[in-house]
């Protein structure tokens, strides 16, 4: 019994490349025009794929600019293989900085207990600093300076 599978495409990008080419006003080459054009096919049962340059298995996450498309990245070399239709996804979903910052508030405030660990690590801080202020005395340099 023979399996088809249907046609894949994707474009590799070095490490850093791809967030030169993330918002729509960035510039393009007949590649990425091609990618840019090609239908999107990630169903989500590809599997782990091997870096092309490294050949270590790729860590497959959300890209940090867009909380919808899944990239893979090699944690090696930083490079970025992305599935055909992603960078069109990416492009059109385009986060801006205050965007990225409010989406990452949201994520972190649903994690249980993180305000009350974060009001601990302040009371924390400001108990330290205290500690700083009254132990300054205590120090060498500090005596050197009043007696010199």
């Amino acid at each position: 019994m023979e399996r088809t599978t249907p046609l894949r495409k994707g474009i590799w990008f070095d490490q850093g490349k791809l967030a030169m080419l993330d918002e729509k006003n960035e510039g393009l080459g007949a590649a990425l025009e091609a990618a840019l054009r090609y239908p999107r096919h990630n169903d989500g049962q590809r599997g782990q794929i091997k870096c092309p340059k490294c050949g270590i298995p790729m860590h497959t996450h959300k890209y940090k600019r867009d909380k919808e498309v899944n990239v893979d990245e090699c944690y090696n070399c930083g490079g970025f293989f992305l599935d055909s239709g992603e960078l069109t996804d990416i492009r059109n979903n385009y986060m801006s900085d205050a965007e990225v910052s409010a989406y990452v508030d949201k994520m972190i405030s649903a994690v249980p207990g993180y305000s009350e660990e974060m009001k601990k690590l302040d009371a924390e801080q400001k108990r330290l600093e205290a500690i700083q202020k009254l132990t300054r005395f205590l120090t060498v340099s500090y005596w050197r300076k009043k007696f010199e």
